[in-house]
């Protein structure tokens, strides 16, 4: 498998969300995203708590995986349509804690 990078992977989800919004009519914008995002963290939550024995029904880490993608490609939908460069906020917000403090 070729190495997967942040631009690559939103490029190829945004392509796969238009192909399935073409197919079902679904109009999206960015309030659309974000819904949409909500909607698979709820998801991700309910299989956690099934997985934590905090929920009814068999936990399946198999789901769970499937889950944290749908967020993360939901996420990067949303960021798209909001014009969030997640690259350079990653790089602001997170792995400056890397570079030596000055």
């Amino acid at each position: 498998m070729a190495s997967l990078t942040l631009e690559r992977l939103s490029a190829d989800v945004s392509r796969i969300s238009d192909i399935y919004a073409a197919e079902h009519g679904i109009e999206r914008d960015r309030d659309w995203a974000m819904l949409k995002l909500q909607e698979e963290l709820g998801e991700l939550t309910a299989e956690h708590l099934r997985l934590s024995g905090r929920a009814r029904g068999q936990g399946n880490p198999e789901a769970l995986g499937d889950e944290a993608a749908d967020v993360l490609g939901m996420l990067l939908i949303y960021c798209a349509r909001s014009g969030v460069d997640l690259e350079a906020a990653m790089q602001r917000k997170w792995l400056s804690w890397l570079e030596p403090q000055a």
